[in-house]
């Protein structure tokens, strides 16, 4: 699908401020995950999460993405994490197995744990496709992602009553 997600037009008032969330970024192509991160960041700004609420941890690549996420949720401090990364189609195969194996470990975790964990996975054939969902003419990855953590931590919330604390909110 090429372009934007589609966009809420309000994120949750007022509840960002409250919670902590984790980005996990994937280092491999980290020019272009770093775009990510900023992405991701700037949504979390506008949803009024403090800096300090928000954790930035590096793996190696985004085979590393769902191991790591597994550890931050198991913690039961974060209101939701936000997993990104970039994998570019090469000669090989290869790209396919870590995409599938990224997307179905992400998904597990978020599953497993009842903690939002979103995919910010960017999955291209080229580098150029990669840098225009990082921040270009087709948006930002990280930003949606992040977004969509905003929301689903809102939903649970929400499913919760809004008493206390949600499963996996801070």
């Amino acid at each position: 699908m090429a372009g934007s997600a589609p966009r809420r037009h309000q994120l949750p008032s007022g509840r960002g401020s409250a919670w902590r969330f984790a980005i996990v970024a994937a280092r491999f192509n980290e020019p272009i995950v770093t775009r990510l991160v900023e992405g991701a960041r700037h949504a979390f700004v506008t949803a009024k999460v403090p800096a300090t609420a928000v954790e930035l941890h590096w793996v190696p690549g985004s085979f590393e993405l769902p191991q790591a996420a597994l550890h931050l949720a198991a913690t039961r401090r974060y209101a939701g994490i936000v997993c990104v990364g970039v994998v570019i189609r090469g000669e090989t195969p290869h790209f396919e197995h870590v995409a599938r194996e990224a997307a179905a470990g992400i998904r597990e975790v978020a599953l497993t744990t009842g903690v939002p964990t979103t995919f910010g996975l960017i999955t291209t054939y080229t580098e150029e496709q990669a840098w225009a969902r990082a921040g270009g003419k087709v948006g930002n990855r990280g930003e949606e992602a992040a977004t969509a953590a905003l929301e689903m931590a809102g939903f649970i919330r929400g499913l919760a009553g809004g008493k206390g604390k949600a499963r996996g909110s801070a």
